[in-house]
Parts: structure tokens; sequence; C-alpha cells
């Protein structure tokens, strides 16, 4: 099929493009076109305006630092390949590597994968993970909003209709963090049948001293498990630890499909949040050696 008739906008600026989304009923930015584009063929979406945002040079680029700032049309490809990035974020590289194929990387964007919000979908897990800020520009001003905020529900978030997403920001992690990304689809590229990031540090004792887990696939949107992660504070990271973990995963309240089932979701929760510990521990392990 064909997308359904509609103005096409090239704007140059924000101030342009958030003019015209103010001005016209039913106007939807274009940022990659990966998720929209397919969804206006099939006639799943149907603007009267598609607002393009590739024109617009300040929506784009990296910051890296003790605060990392990502411009919203930022090309996934461009962040899987910043080594800056790599060093102080590696779990966010990890994880746009499952992000379909090189093709749908080279032209998808990091605000493009947060405004559609696929619950299956890596960047928003991430994002939740390290309690990202999305900052939003509109007509009235500008405004931040916690990712736990932003993310609404199913594929909903919750920008206004005149509202334009420019960039999003987070804390980096201690360089010496441990970190673990693991996810399970039908076939490498497709969504995601669920999915597990953990980041974490340990102490002089090898407790844990700061840990974050988030589940992905399983609920409208990602899930971080705040319960189990403010129990985890001072825990010895053995196997009771690991298993608790995987409990607490597969605890999340979870959707069911006419793919799989709720109950096998939860599976891979429990499966998944477990390797990706581990493989956390690893790396902190390994850090914590090399600086012996």
């Amino acid at each position: 099929m064909k997308p359904a008739p509609f103005t096409y906008h090239d704007p140059a600026t924000v101030a342009e493009a958030v003019a015209v989304l103010a001005s016209h009923e039913n106007a939807r930015p274009l940022a990659g076109g990966q998720s929209l584009v397919p969804m206006m063929n099939f006639r799943y979406a149907a603007p009267d305006h598609l607002v393009d945002l590739n024109g617009i040079e300040s929506l784009r680029g990296l910051e890296v630092g003790a605060r990392i700032a990502i411009g919203a049309m930022t090309r996934q490809r461009e962040v899987e390949f910043s080594t800056d990035l790599a060093a102080a974020c590696p779990i966010l590289i990890d994880a746009l590597r499952h992000v379909g194929h090189r093709q749908t990387r080279n032209r998808g964007t990091i605000g493009g994968s947060l405004c559609h919000l696929d619950p299956a979908a890596e960047t928003p897990a991430i994002m939740m993970l390290h309690d990202a800020v999305l900052t939003t520009e509109a007509a009235s001003g500008s405004r931040d909003l916690p990712m736990a905020d932003f993310a609404l529900g199913f594929m909903t978030s919750a920008l206004e209709p005149d509202e334009l997403l420019t960039r999003v920001s987070f804390d980096a992690w201690p360089k010496d963090h441990g970190w673990g990304f693991e996810e399970y689809a039908r076939r490498h590229g497709d969504f995601a049948i669920a999915s597990a990031g953990v980041l974490l540090t340990l102490d002089a004792r090898g407790a844990i001293e700061r840990f974050a887990m988030v589940i992905g696939g399983l609920a409208p949107t990602a899930q971080r498990l705040r319960d189990f992660e403010a129990q985890a504070l001072g825990a010895t990271p053995d196997d009771d630890f690991i298993k608790a973990a995987a409990n607490a995963a597969g605890s999340v309240e979870t959707m069911d499909d006419a793919h799989v089932s709720a109950r096998y979701r939860q599976h891979l929760a429990s499966v998944l949040s477990a390797r990706a510990l581990r493989v956390a521990l690893a790396r902190e392990a390994q850090r914590s050696l090399q600086h012996a």
C-alpha cells in the first residue's frame, strides 16, 4: 500500500518545525522514518502534515563528559561508532547493535526511537536504565521530562501535539562499572521478545554499592526494578543474589500477543536478567583486577 495524501514540510530550524506543528492539526514529525514510514504505508498512521526534521542541523550531535547529551536527530549508526561514548556508556553501544540491521541504524535516530516508544525497543530501555532526561521544545517554551514520566504507556509518550523532542541527556556512570545487556529475538534484527540491562558497581568489600536493572519487552514500557534495586544495595553478589534478581525480573507484569505468551516472556526475563547480571559482575571483577 501507499500512504494517504499529506502535505510535506521541510523546516530548517527547530522554531520553524514547532511553528508548523502548532499551526496544523494532525501533523507528525519525521525523523529517520524507520517506523513511521512503514506505518504510513500500511495506513496505521495517516498524518495530514509531515514535518521533516532531517534538515535541522541543531538536532544532531553528541556531547560526552560527566553528563552525556545526544541530539534527537543523531543517527543510531553515529552513536554506535562513537569511541568517546563507547568508553563512557558501553551498554548503549551494545544495545544499539541489536537494533534492526546496519541499514536501519544508518537512518534511524535516537530521538525517533524514543518517541516511537515500542515496548521492545532498545533505546528507551537504556534511557530508562540511566534515568535520562528528555528535553522538548514547543511554541510555549522548553521543558525537561524524566524518562519515567516521558513513557506514559504502549507507544505513547508525554509529548504534546505541538511539541518536539530535541535531545536526551543523562549522567555517565563511573568509568569502572560493570554492565550487561541481553536480548532474545526470533532472529537477529527482529523486535525483541524480551531484554534485560544491568549496571552496577561494587565497594571495596565486593558488595553491591550501586545497582540498576531494566527489563524490556514485557510491559507496555521498559520497566526499572526499583524495589529490587533498593534491596540490592550492600548485598553480596553471589548465586542467591542472582537468583533473586532473576525472580524479580520474572515477576514484572507482562503482556502476551500472537507470538508468545506472557508466561514465556517472564521466563525469558528471568533468564536474560541472570545472564546480564553475571556479565556485569564479570566485567566489574575484571576491571578490579586490572586496577589491583
